[in-house]
């Protein structure tokens, strides 16, 4: 079994930064991509920005230019630095990873860390 373990969030003023933190523990054959959804109340969860296994990322528009994802491959943690945060940023945000574990490919997710942006 794996576990994604969140670190970071909180709250900050608008125009302020934060920075995100997941590390994996447990063993697994493969992991593919690993990133960062959230999920505002009454909103579905979305990306927000993601790293492939070959080192490519992928940012949701609505981030772009402000967040910044970093993966280490070596200890299996992703980072998400978080800039210019605004009040639509305020979500839960859950750490993701695609891997496989004994030859099965699964969807893993952190317990979510909560980001509040205030005016």
């Amino acid at each position: 079994q794996v576990e994604l373990v969140e670190t970071g969030g909180g709250g900050v003023q608008s125009g302020g930064s934060l920075r995100l933190s997941c590390a994996s523990n447990g063993r697994f054959s493969i992991m593919y991509s690993m990133g960062w959804y959230r999920q505002a109340p009454g909103k579905q969860r979305e990306l927000v920005a993601k790293v492939e296994s070959d080192g490519s990322t992928n940012y949701a528009d609505f981030v772009k230019g402000r967040f910044t994802i970093s993966r280490d491959f070596a200890e299996n943690t992703v980072s998400l630095q978080m800039n210019t945060l605004t009040p639509e940023d305020t979500a839960v945000y859950y750490c993701n990873a695609e891997l496989i574990i004994r030859g099965i490919q699964g969807t893993y997710w952190g317990q979510g860390t909560q980001v509040t942006v205030s005016s």
